[in-house]
């Protein structure tokens, strides 16, 4: 499952979102995509019903816009003052923590984070957020075709 987070309406923070609607249109079969707002009760649910999960969101840690980074949530807690910034209420590093703490942390989880610029209301995704989006949503195809096993073929 791959769930893009954001609100498409406050600019770069839709850049989750946007994420969900490119890798949708090439993801390989077996691949569930799902948008969502970011508000905790969704994620718990969300993460709750498959056992690898990969979440876009924006970011504002003080990176160049545009800047790309994975995460594997389930190594390590992620970075708060990454994920400080959330227009959806408690932020995804809070959301991952407590899915951790109630033992509803997918066996893999791995987080990709966008660096945002502007969160502006009415705002587009400023344009290294929207190349960001294409170089991540590729990404996640790649990923996520490596995970789905190759079935045999045979001749007879």
């Amino acid at each position: 499952m791959v769930v893009g987070i954001g609100n498409p309406d406050r600019g770069d923070d839709g850049a989750g979102r946007a994420v969900a609607r490119v890798l949708g249109q090439m993801a390989p079969d077996g691949a569930e995509i799902v948008e969502a707002t970011g508000e905790v009760t969704e994620l718990l649910d969300l993460m709750a019903r498959s056992a690898t999960v990969y979440v876009v969101d924006a970011c504002l840690s003080g990176a160049a816009p545009g800047t790309i980074r994975r995460f594997d949530a389930r190594e390590r807690p992620l970075p708060e003052n990454t994920f400080a910034t959330s227009t959806h209420g408690l932020g995804l590093a809070q959301a991952i923590e407590l899915a951790r703490t109630l033992g509803q942390l997918p066996r893999q989880c791995i987080v990709f984070a966008i660096e945002g610029a502007s969160f502006d209301i009415g705002a587009a995704l400023s344009p290294p957020v929207d190349k960001a989006v294409f170089t991540v949503a590729f990404q996640l195809r790649r990923e996520i075709a490596a995970m789905i096993p190759v079935e045999a073929t045979s001749d007879a």
